[in-house]
């Protein structure tokens, strides 16, 4: 590019002029000196122009590339990896953790406690199971597994006083020629079926099992098995059925691409299939790979965090009310239809992430394991522990030997057999206190996380879960946990003495977006102070995910961030073919600057439910019945059992004329540049300024500088901000891009480079004047960063 002209000598120390307010999205007066720089060819050196008529281009598979950075590699995995693998031992005392924050030292004793515990069940299994990566391979022995003889089927049914395997294979007998088990020392029902003369198996593949359980002084009872790996309702039926599924090698899907590299920096779009088509209906997984995939891919997403991918009966529970831990959920289609989903992820470089619920367990006996052996207390403390009133569900023992086997099988299946990337484990808040976080305040007292309510055992074995994913799939797995108590170490290394997850989930943010738009009301009400404070407020060296909102906010009954901002104006003002609405024009505005303050300051990551970057006009409401509620007796209307509600209109980003685009448009920016210049995973956060007076903040992050103007109505020219550093400053992102649907007065495409000056401002060692317009949020950089990131200066 050619030489930016000298800069000025730096002005005399003395206070920094007042900014010039210009009004609403005024150019400051003369606008901007000189024209887009240009390289010796005379081609422009800087961002594509776009105008506000853009058309939307629909992402397909043949027009969508990788995403920034990707290294896409064939798949390299063989079956017998492990065969040889020499499990690290414990060279740790575990008292870490109480070197990083020495408050913890109050409550050595129960971490010590804590740490003894995960020492001698790790120890445990070492002697007794052959090591972790064998003892969490239990899908390999227990349930249904086959070899060149036959099938062997094993249960766990300690209550059990005899089991019989039965189905479409034999009849549905469970009489004199059923195919009655054999019950060992240990509680496990197991039985051998040779194959057939003819060499087929004794079970067909797609048809029904159950096995059927007698009981010491109940009725028998008949269960789908809890290892089961595909279970299907039939229609016009409410009870489902396990089906045994072993499809012949040329139906099984054969995986292309590996595993991604764990993204050093996290930006998750949260999906949930069934719900991801833009008809009335429930999406496959065939149709989400082909279709949203590429939309998250277009975005810049590294990671999708997919839910509701386990078995369970309530489609409406969203996934966290499972049934059959081991099932892929089938009214989305097959587990090799899942398989073909998460490697046409890796075919763009996205990681992909599971939404595991660990935490509880749907308490329908009929379809789950709930009362599998007729005793309560199986898979479950037996007591007040062991239910959870809030979710009518069943809450694990994490005690109990065989209980841990099933949950650390149930992690490795998913990531063996199936590829997923990592986890989003769900209710963590619930696992860690006996009180399950029931009407609980956590203040965050110490107290309140070490003391008789911890659930030391729920501790351990998420310290093992941990351990065991970052140690197996080194460099490839992700766990992330959604706490709501701000559990001390809960992010830092098992090694240290933490809980060994990656990040955890910063849910007071979205709590605090909502508080801002439904209480403090006008505009110059919004407190710069406390915005700020809530998304710097997090525990130092424990990386947390920001979201301005996720699912939860999208459920019938709440409000998205959008909604909230323009309600019932999007149904009728949206259409550029209409002027602008006032409400309309704020809400645009605003939505854009949320996102961005809550992704460039809120966390180490980000996450975004899927539709909610383009304003989603329409809130979930999945397909329900009237009921009558149990506890009170009390009516509740449905919806007609309707899927009009239980979708995504993505078909509205892809209009010319509709506002959407600008959502969406701005969304990909914002992620195109966290990509590019990695400051979610810096090691620089630093706010400069926070002016309720200007409505303005300035955070710098990594070697960006974020500019926000929450101001409803004052643009601001030669409006000083702290830097780093000095050198030549870039625009990389502006919210008042037309393609944003902006104003074109602060447009990345004719913003010259800004030579900063070596004069202190708001403790920062170097500044520069900017144009600030009014509800806009802009990005620099510095020339050189933009040259090697953006590949323009």
């Amino acid at each position: 590019p050619a030489p930016a002209a000298a800069a000025p000598a730096p002005p005399p120390p003395a206070p920094a002029p007042a900014p010039v307010s210009t009004g609403v999205n005024i150019a400051p007066p003369g606008g901007f000196p000189g024209a887009a720089p240009v390289n010796a060819d005379g081609t422009k050196a800087g961002p594509k122009r776009i105008s506000k008529d853009f058309v939307p281009e629909t992402p397909t598979r043949a027009n969508t590339k990788p995403i920034y950075g990707a290294e896409i590699k064939p798949i390299d995995e063989p079956k017998n990896r492990f065969d040889t693998f020499q499990y690290p031992p414990i060279t740790t005392d575990g008292m870490g953790i109480c070197m990083f924050d020495g408050t913890l030292n109050q409550h050595r004793g129960h971490l010590q406690y804590r740490w003894e515990k995960y020492c001698g069940l790790r120890n445990a299994i070492d002697q007794n199971e052959g090591g972790l990566e064998k003892f969490s391979r239990g899908y390999e022995t227990m349930g249904f597994t086959r070899d060149e003889a036959g099938i062997t089927y094993r249960e766990w049914a300690p209550g059990a006083k005899a089991a019989c395997l039965f189905g479409d294979f034999n009849g549905w007998s469970t009489g004199a020629e059923g195919v009655w088990m054999t019950k060992n020392d240990f509680g496990v029902f197991e039985v051998f079926l040779p194959n057939n003369a003819d060499g087929s198996p004794a079970i067909p593949h797609g048809t029904r099992v159950k096995i059927h359980l007698e009981l010491e002084g109940q009725e028998p009872v008949d269960k789908i098995p809890a290892w089961i790996k595909f279970a299907v309702q039939a229609p016009d039926e409410i009870p489902f059925n396990g089906i045994y599924y072993d499809p012949p090698p040329e139906e099984q899907y054969q995986f292309k691409y590996a595993r991604p590299k764990s993204p050093a920096e996290l930006r998750i779009y949260e999906a949930h299939v069934g719900m991801s088509s833009i008809e009335p209906k429930i999406n496959s997984y065939v149709e989400f790979a082909d279709d949203v995939i590429p939309r998250i891919a277009q975005l810049g997403y590294n990671a999708v965090q997919l839910m509701a991918i386990q078995e369970h009966a309530y489609y409406a529970s969203f996934g966290y009310h499972v049934t059959n831990f081991f099932a892929v959920s089938s009214r989305c289609g097959t587990p090799d239809e899942l398989k073909y989903l998460i490697d046409t992820a890796h075919s763009y470089g996205l990681t992909v992430l599971m939404d595991i619920v660990h935490s509880h367990a749907s308490s329908n006996s009929l379809d789950g394991i709930n009362m599998f052996d007729g005793t309560n207390g199986q898979y479950f403390h037996d007591g007040p522990q062991g239910y959870h009133w809030m979710w009518d569900s069943r809450c694990f023992n994490y005690g109990n030997w065989e209980v841990i086997r099933f949950l650390l099988s149930n992690l490795r299946y998913w990531m063996e057999e199936f590829k997923f990337d990592g986890f989003r484990f769900d209710g963590v808040t619930s696992m860690m206190y006996s009180h399950h976080g029931l009407q609980m305040d956590f203040t965050g007292d110490y107290n309140e996380y070490f003391g008789m309510a911890t659930d030391v055992d729920a501790m351990v074995y998420l310290m093992l879960a941990n351990d065991m994913l970052h140690t197996l799939y080194e460099g490839h797995c992700i766990t992330v946990a959604e706490d709501v108590s701000g559990m001390p170490a809960l992010a830092r290394p098992v090694s240290e003495g933490g809980v060994g997850f990656d990040y955890r989930l910063q849910m007071a943010i979205a709590d605090k977006w909502i508080e801002v738009l439904s209480e403090w009301g006008d505009d110059y009400n919004w407190n710069m102070f406390d915005l700020v404070h809530c998304l710097e407020n997090r525990r130092w060296g424990e990386k947390c995910i920001s979201y301005a909102e996720s699912h939860d906010q999208a459920l019938v009954g709440d409000k998205t961030t959008a909604f909230w901002l323009m309600d019932k104006e999007m149904y009728d003002h949206m259409s550029t073919l209409t002027p602008d609405h006032p409400v309309i024009t704020r809400g645009l505005a605003l939505h854009k600057m949320i996102r961005q303050l809550t992704c460039c300051l809120g966390g180490e990551g980000y996450l975004n439910f899927m539709g909610n970057e383009f304003g989603h006009p329409e809130w979930i409401d999945f397909p329900r019945g009237d009921r009558v509620e149990a506890s009170t007796g009390e009516f509740v209307p449905g919806n007609g059992n309707s899927y009009l509600l239980c979708r995504r209109r993505f078909d509205l980003v892809d209009m010319d004329h509709l506002r959407y685009k600008y959502l969406n448009a701005f969304d990909a920016a914002m992620h195109d540049v966290a990509s590019r210049f990695k400051y979610l995973c810096g090691d620089h956060q630093y706010t400069s300024l926070k002016s309720d007076e200007d409505k303005m903040v300035v955070v710098e992050r990594g070697d960006c500088v974020f500019v926000f103007n929450f101001h409803p109505v004052n643009s601001y020219t030669d409006y000083r901000i702290g830097l780093k550093h000095g050198g030549d400053w870039r625009l990389v992102l502006s919210s008042d891009n037309p393609e944003f649907g902006g104003y074109s007065n602060l447009w990345t495409c004719n913003c010259p480079a800004i030579s900063s000056e070596e004069w202190e401002f708001n403790n920062r060692p170097a500044s520069m004047m900017v144009y600030a317009p009014s509800r806009s949020v802009s990005v620099y950089a510095p020339v050189e960063a933009v040259r090697m990131n953006m590949g323009w200066a």
